[in-house]
């Protein structure tokens, strides 16, 4: 889900972004420490949208920068359990597929990617047995975020499609098209009766 998170913090502002106006200097050291920053608690920083205010300066002797309190604004998306996610596949394996959720990347065991016996084929896709359903690299899907772990640098996403409603795009299609033929005949054997 993606937040809008308002901190306050002293912001270091490095040496070589002194020759710029106070405010600019600041969001653009803000742009340097959030690019690629993830944190338990805010999840994914997305980009710096605004800073709202920068106090004065103060300086540490030892140290070239300047440390400025500020207040600012940052996007974030931070994965939250339950949650449906539309992704495309990446990577296709023996046990699972790769999925890409556009800020994050997540994991979709084989045994959650349809209700059917799944086996990897040698095409590098996984294939229902009896459905005969495929899942290939560069499909768009819709899942659900069924597990998170924090252990390590990234945060772990696990996701299923084992529910009705989930699963490639294209076989949600086709399942809601079935779902509506079969209202249609069954509105029509009620009326002939």
């Amino acid at each position: 889900m993606f937040y809008i998170v308002e901190v306050q913090d002293y912001v270091r502002v490095e040496p070589r972004l002194f020759g710029l106006k106070t405010s600019d200097a600041v969001a653009k050291q803000l742009q340097d420490i959030y690019a690629n920053y993830h944190d338990k608690e805010i999840g994914e920083v997305i980009g710096v949208i605004s800073v709202q205010e920068v106090g004065d300066g103060i300086i540490i002797p030892g140290d070239g920068a300047a440390y400025y309190n500020s207040r600012f604004k940052l996007i974030a998306w931070k994965p939250e359990l339950q949650e449906l996610t539309y992704c495309v596949v990446d990577e296709i394996t023996n046990f699972g597929a790769f999925m890409n959720l556009g800020v994050m990347k997540g994991m979709i065991h084989i045994s959650q990617t349809m209700e059917d016996y799944v086996s990897f084929s040698s095409s590098g896709s996984l294939l229902g047995k009896d459905t005969k359903r495929i899942l290939k690299k560069k499909d768009a899907c819709l899942a659900r975020v069924v597990a998170i772990s924090y252990k390590g640098d990234q945060p772990k996403i696990g996701l299923t499609m084992r529910q009705p409603g989930l699963g490639k795009l294209e076989w949600i299609k086709e399942e809601k098209q079935k779902s509506v033929s079969a209202i249609k005949k069954k509105a029509k054997a009620d009326k002939e009766k």
